[in-house]
């Protein structure tokens, strides 16, 4: 009974003091408020009629995607494409937002496959993986120390701590990480719970480097010097690497590897599936094997790729940007040190010639896009407007790639590789997709991606220097235009 009453009275004090707060307040006289009037009028323009019930009775009873897929465009699907680059097998990212690392190490693939004569070869991700975590981890910290005194609300600072153990990257991010640690086999450090799934792991060591930063402010607000700071850092860091090995596996500084060759007898049986390659390579005598070699992972990726990376330029297409021009987005890097992912900004036609010639010339090409829109997992296909959901609903989603971008609606989200392509006087009309989500999803792990979906939803391209004109190599040379850290697409593939 006493405590009704000292409830009454604290309710009473409560409306007492909230003298405006009305639950009943008529918001007629407010502009652009949902008043009652204005929801009269949108009922009252509202009909059920016969078109509107069997949208209705069909949408409630079957899945969205199923009743609006475009049929015309599945049937289109021929498997088809003129020009195709040989590879073998699938990979996998499983619950990991590593697309950037697997699409750029799934470029190389082919070539050790090919040059060495091997059944199926993949590099370890987990390896790349374990440094980029250990990098940005270090690039978070040396942030969190240049920006001792900002302000907790400033935009660059949400920023940060908003990449601070994501698993996203760029082509730059890959490129930095083997130049300096090399690249091993998978065999060598394969994949672990923590690298498929790394919700876990990256929530912990979020935490841990947050905690981290708490105290670097303190110190500094406590008067240390930034030698100070930086002890503290190497003391945050190597919790780090105990961590990270304890998740990963601690990466080799040198391994012994070796191989078992395709014989001429398999290199002509062009028939021959890939089960049954690896199958036979699996028998084959102990005297067809390479011999035992000490590689470290730098001499590994000499010897088994051999190719230069910084060979390879980022061509981008921003219809907000001016063509022909030099960009760059700020922190987009894995690697304190390091230069930002930077791009010359090119028209799509000129995006598609340039890539269209790189796999021609049977090399791989990088590529990131907004996966997110007009594709099927189940039926391996990225077409534009591949669900009709505007007559489903009666309602219009179309906007251009412009205002895609300027609506925070489009945006390079996923990386993956460009294998093939279908070209018919001289204009391509579909590509072969490489994917890293294994081969239970799109058509055994490849999608057809149709020409039209290029122009809506494909935002940069990475490829050899080769096969871009010489005017446009020169623009690299040109200071890079600067872009926040929150623009469009700059935080990276996931």
């Amino acid at each position: 009974m006493q405590f009704d009453k000292c409830l009454k009275f604290a309710l009473l004090l409560i409306a007492m003091n909230m003298p405006n707060l009305s639950f009943s307040e008529d918001l007629s006289s407010i502009p652009g408020a949902l008043s009652p009037e204005l929801l009269n009028d949108i009922r009252g323009s509202f009909e059920m009629d016969d078109q509107t019930r069997v949208r209705h009775n069909a949408v409630t009873n079957n899945k969205i995607n199923d009743l609006a897929l475009n049929r015309g465009i599945v049937a289109g699907k021929d498997g088809y494409f003129s020009h195709k680059i040989e590879s073998k097998g699938i990979t996998n990212q499983e619950s990991s937002g590593r697309c950037w690392m697997f699409a750029g190490l799934n470029t190389m693939r082919p070539r050790v496959i090919r040059d060495k004569k091997l059944p199926e070869f993949e590099f370890s991700t987990s390896y790349l993986q374990f440094w980029d975590k250990m990098e940005k981890s270090n690039l978070f910290l040396e942030a969190m120390i240049e920006m001792r005194e900002t302000d907790y609300l400033d935009r660059e600072w949400e920023q940060v701590h908003k990449w601070t153990m994501s698993d996203g990257g760029w082509w730059n991010f890959v490129v930095d990480l083997i130049e300096k640690y090399g690249v091993v086999p998978k065999d060598v450090m394969p994949e672990t719970q923590s690298s498929e799934n790394t919700r876990t792991m990256n929530t912990i060591l979020d935490r841990k480097l947050r905690a981290d930063a708490v105290t670097i402010r303190k110190m500094h607000e406590n008067g240390s010097n930034l030698k100070e700071l930086r002890a503290f850092k190497k003391q945050a860091l190597s919790e780090v690497y105990r961590f990270l090995v304890i998740n990963l596996g601690e990466p080799p500084t040198e391994f012994q590897w070796r191989y078992v060759a395709r014989t001429k007898e398999e290199d002509s049986n062009e028939e021959s599936s890939e089960s049954e390659i690896s199958e036979d390579s699996a028998d084959a005598k102990v005297d067809d094997l390479t011999p035992l070699i000490t590689y470290t992972p730098q001499s590994f990726y000499k010897e088994f790729v051999g190719v230069s990376l910084q060979d390879y330029v980022c061509l981008y297409n921003d219809p907000l940007q001016e063509f022909q021009k030099h960009f760059r987005f700020k922190r987009a890097k894995n690697i304190y040190g390091k230069s930002d992912m930077n791009f010359v900004n090119v028209p799509i036609n000129d995006l598609k010639q340039v890539a269209m010639q790189s796999i021609v010339e049977n090399e791989p090409v990088w590529f990131a896009a907004d996966v997110g829109k007009d594709q099927s997992s189940e039926l391996g296909i990225m077409g534009y407007r591949l669900f009709d959901y505007d007559p489903l609903f009666g309602i219009n989603t179309q906007i251009s790639r412009a205002d895609s971008l300027r609506m925070r609606d489009g945006g390079s989200n996923h990386a993956m590789a460009f294998m093939g392509v279908d070209v018919r006087d001289g204009k391509p009309l579909k590509w072969l997709v490489e994917n890293s989500w294994g081969e239970k999803r799109g058509d055994k792990g490849t999608w057809t991606l149709y020409d039209d979906w290029f122009d809506h939803h494909v935002y940069t391209i990475i490829v050899n220097k080769r096969y871009v004109q010489e005017d446009l190599l020169k623009v690299f040379d040109e200071q890079a235009t600067e872009l926040p850290p929150w623009y469009p697409g700059a935080p990276g593939a996931r």
